[in-house]
């Protein structure tokens, strides 16, 4: 009956959480500037009873939102930034709404609705007699600034005895596999300008000292384990080729399996700007942007969420933009061979595929990072992605931006029951929390030490300016720094 519970108070919001999730879709705001978005969601959990904090981590619009008393306590999380340069409407031709403008192509309009759904749901569980507390942690930049690592470094996620999240995508299952923990890094190198012809002897160029330290990472490359990745790109190099530039910058990235090779590659790498600075004569400086941790998996919570998806079983998007966006994809025949067999002819047939499935990536390490990884340190993190996109659909597609803003919501109803139906079960269930903590503790425990430094501000390393954000509703103001850890 606990699933049923969950899937009727749901379906009661239907049309409350599909209006938002396509209000949020429509002024999409990008990392550490998503004040329209926080506002919203901030405005439908306070009118529900929660108990909400805003500021949280010292930023703007992070928040954790709370309802009921005592414990166990289980939350979720909810991502609602957009992305840069992929505007587009909800339709199946590419069509920006506006140039250049910002899109949802990672759905997360669609993520912090659909984990709002979930604990509205739990919430009402709790006032029909279950005991323990819902926690919503609200999650801002993730696509970049990675706004978790902020927050979890504050303390949002220390009373929290599991957590259960998702991801947009376009089949349903949950995720079992790992990804690569990062270090980002801006370089700037400072120099002499000079005469590049008539004087070049009284120069010094930044522009060398940056392309010297990009062929040292060239040389690394064939010195670090294979799954190591090192990518960079320069910039500002230079106005124009007849002056010696005198400064010069670049954007690197250092990604690895583990944390700690992480910064082992790091400090290799900082010594190889070091050494660029020697050889060209002039000054560098180096900054870490961001830095987050690999995810470290729960199969517990993952075999939970499995179970409540066989309970649920699939559903049906029936709109004709779904076969036009599925059209327009063209040949998916390679995404959709990562499906066992015996699913791909359905996937490839329809527009959408629905089916609930095990997990694809149980055992391995994605190629990707998320700060979802910061917050599975700390806490048992149970993680999921619903077909919220036409099957084949590549995330940060301009098909992603049109089908989260139209007939995603289906998935992302979907994903509202899974997780509320996931959490409201480790309420009551003693039983699968302690296993989940037991996987937890076996994989190392919250051992976690914030990769970014204390005084490290993401709003000036980001080059974002911070929002004057006040919520339209009376809620409490977290000092900066702190969380709520009653």
């Amino acid at each position: 009956m606990e699933l049923e519970a969950v899937t009727e108070a749901v379906e009661a919001r239907r049309d409350e959480l599909t209006d938002l999730a396509r209000d949020i879709w429509e002024h999409p705001q990008t990392a550490f500037e998503e004040t329209y978005a926080a506002d919203r969601l901030i405005g439908v959990l306070a009118e529900r009873g929660f108990d909400v904090e805003v500021g949280v981590g010292d930023v703007e619009t992070g928040f954790v939102a709370r309802y009921g008393e005592g414990d166990p306590v289980v939350g979720t999380m909810g991502e609602f930034d957009a992305l840069p340069g992929l505007s587009q409407r909800a339709g199946g031709t590419r069509e920006p709404i506006e140039e250049g403008g910002n899109g949802h192509g990672c759905g997360h309009n669609l993520f912090g609705v659909g984990s709002l759904g979930a604990v509205l749901a739990v919430a009402d569980a709790i006032d029909a007699g279950v005991e323990g507390s819902v926690v919503y942690v609200g999650t801002p930049a993730e696509e970049a600034g990675s706004g978790k690592t902020y927050m979890a470094r504050a303390g949002a996620f220390d009373d929290v005895d599991a957590v259960v999240s998702w991801h947009p995508g376009w089949y349903n299952a949950p995720t079992k596999g790992s990804c690569l923990a990062v270090d980002s890094y801006e370089v700037t190198v400072r120099g002499e300008s000079s005469h590049a012809a008539a004087s070049p002897e009284a120069g010094r160029s930044a522009l060398d000292g940056l392309q010297l330290l990009n062929t040292a990472v060239e040389y690394m490359r064939e010195h670090v384990p294979d799954p190591v990745r090192l990518h960079y790109v320069i910039t500002r190099g230079g106005d124009a080729a007849n002056v010696v530039p005198p400064e010069a910058t670049g954007e690197y990235l250092v990604r690895a399996p583990s944390r700690d090779l992480v910064e082992e590659v790091s400090d290799w790498f900082e010594n190889a700007t070091a050494g660029a600075a020697l050889m060209a004569d002039v000054d560098v400086e180096v900054t870490q942007t961001s830095g987050i941790y690999g995810v470290r998996p729960n199969e517990t919570l993952g075999d939970a969420i499995r179970s409540t998806m066989a309970e649920l079983g699939s559903f049906s998007v029936d709109d004709p933009i779904a076969d036009e966006l599925k059209a327009s994809l063209g040949d998916v025949s390679d995404q959709i061979a990562e499906l066992p067999e015996e699913y791909r002819d359905r996937a490839a047939e329809n527009a959408y595929f629905t089916e609930p499935i095990d997990a694809l990536d149980a055992g391995e390490t994605g190629s990707y990072s998320t700060d979802s990884g910061d917050v599975s340190q700390l806490v048992p993190l149970g993680r999921m992605t619903t077909a919220t996109w036409p099957a084949g659909t590549p995330p940060h597609s301009w098909q992603a931006v049109a089908a989260s803003g139209s007939t995603g919501t289906e998935g992302m109803l979907y994903a509202a029951k899974t997780i509320g139906g996931t959490l409201l079960r480790l309420l009551t269930d003693e039983e699968l929390r302690a296993e989940a903590v037991a996987e937890f503790e076996e994989r190392g425990g919250a051992d976690y030490e914030s990769p970014m430094p204390d005084d490290a501000d993401p709003y000036e390393l980001l080059g974002v300016e911070r929002p004057d954000f006040e919520p339209s509703v009376d809620v409490e103001r977290t000092p900066a720094g702190t969380a709520d850890d009653d």
